[in-house]
C-alpha cells in the first residue's frame, strides 16, 4: 500500500482539490526523487483544476530535499535542499524531478521562498530578456502585485531599468514603490505617454489594449497572462504607426526548451541569498488547506504568492 499522497482533482471537494494516496514515483535515470517540503500556487494550474477530470494531479512549483539521487549521476546528491518544477503533479509528498529542472539552494534561502521561484520567478526572468539590455530603458509591468509582477518589478530594477508598475487599486501604490517601482499607474488603462521600451503584460483586456499604444518605436510587449480578459481590443493604427513594435506571446514551458530550468532557478536563488531579491510570500499555510487557498487565489484575496508547507 502506497504511503505517498498528492493533491488531486475531486469535483465534490472545496476548490475541487483534495489530498489522496497516490503511487510512489518511478524515476527515469535522469530524475531524482524529492521529498517535497513546500509548494506554491499559480493561477494557471488552479484554473485548469477547475476544468480537469477527476484524479488529475496539478502542481508546478516545489522545494524540498533530495531523497534519492538520479541514477545517471546527474543533479544534486541525497540530502541536498532543492527547488524544482514539473509540468504537472508537483503537489505531492514525493515526486520524480528531471535534474535539468532541479537546482540546489544556498543556505540562506528557505524552502518557502524557493517554492515561489519556478513559474513566477522564471516567467519574470525570461520575459524580461525579450527587451534586451534594460539599462536605462523604460519598462512597464502590469499586474504588478501578482506573483510574476512582483518578481518582474524587482528584476527590472536590478537590471537598471526605469520601472513603472501598474496596479488595480490606489492602496497598492506604496508597496509597489517599496518593491522598486519608480512610478505607479493605477487603473485598467495605461496612459499613451510616456512610451515604454518593454511591457510585461499579464492582465489582458483593456490593459493590454492600451499598453500596446504606449510602446516606444521598436518596443516589445510580452503577453503572458489574461487575468482580466482574454478578449482584447486595441487601436491598430497607433500600434503600427509607432513602427517595428512587437507583441510576443510568452509560454514558460516553451522558453525552457532554450535554457534548462535549473539555470534560472539557481540564478534566482543566488539573488535571494545575496539580499538583492525578496520573494513576496503573503500567505503561508499547511497543504491540507489547498482547496480554500486555491479559491482565495482566484478571488484575488491576497497579493504576491501563496506557499503551502507539507507536514
Amino acid at each position: 500500500m502506497s504511503t505517498n499522497r498528492a493533491v488531486v482533482v475531486d469535483p465534490d471537494a472545496a476548490g475541487r482539490l483534495v489530498i489522496r494516496p497516490v503511487p510512489e514515483p518511478a524515476p527515469d535515470r535522469g530524475e531524482a526523487i524529492v521529498r517535497v517540503q513546500a509548494i506554491s500556487l499559480n493561477r494557471g494550474e488552479v484554473r485548469r483544476s477547475g476544468m480537469a477530470a477527476v484524479g488529475w494531479r496539478p502542481g508546478w512549483d516545489l522545494a524540498g530535499l533530495v531523497e534519492r539521487a538520479a541514477a545517471d549521476g546527474s543533479g544534486p546528491r541525497v540530502g541536498t535542499r532543492v527547488v524544482g518544477m514539473l509540468p504537472e503533479g508537483a503537489w505531492a509528498e514525493r515526486v520524480a524531478v528531471p535534474t535539468h529542472a532541479l537546482a540546489q539552494l544556498p543556505d540562506k534561502v528557505t524552502v518557502s521562498q524557493a517554492a515561489t521561484f519556478p513559474v513566477a520567478g522564471l516567467t519574470a526572468l525570461h520575459a524580461l530578456t525579450k527587451g534586451g539590455l534594460l539599462l536605462g530603458r523604460r519598462v512597464l509591468v502590469t499586474g504588478a502585485t501578482g506573483g510574476v509582477g512582483d518578481f518582474a518589478v524587482q528584476l527590472a530594477r536590478l537590471a537598471g531599468a526605469h520601472v513603472t508598475a501598474s496596479a488595480r487599486r490606489g492602496d497598492q501604490v506604496s508597496s509597489l514603490r517599496q518593491l522598486g517601482a519608480h512610478e505607479v499607474v493605477v487603473g485598467d488603462e495605461i496612459p499613451a505617454s510616456p512610451k515604454y521600451d518593454l511591457v510585461i503584460e499579464s492582465v489582458g483586456g483593456r490593459t493590454l489594449g492600451t499598453a500596446l499604444a504606449a510602446l516606444e518605436r521598436g518596443g516589445v510587449c510580452v503577453t503572458l497572462g489574461v487575468s482580466a480578459s482574454a478578449e482584447v481590443t486595441f487601436d491598430t493604427r497607433s500600434f503600427f504607426v509607432s513602427g517595428r513594435t512587437t507583441l510576443y506571446g510568452f509560454y514558460l514551458f516553451t522558453e525552457l526548451g532554450n535554457e534548462p530550468a535549473r539555470v534560472g532557478l539557481r540564478r534566482l536563488a543566488d539573488l535571494v541569498a545575496a539580499g538583492q531579491l525578496a520573494p513576496h510570500v503573503s500567505l503561508e499555510r499547511t497543504w491540507t488547506e489547498i482547496g480554500q487557498v486555491a479559491q482565495d487565489l482566484m478571488a484575488r484575496r491576497f497579493p504576491g504568492k501563496a506557499v503551502l508547507t507539507l507536514e
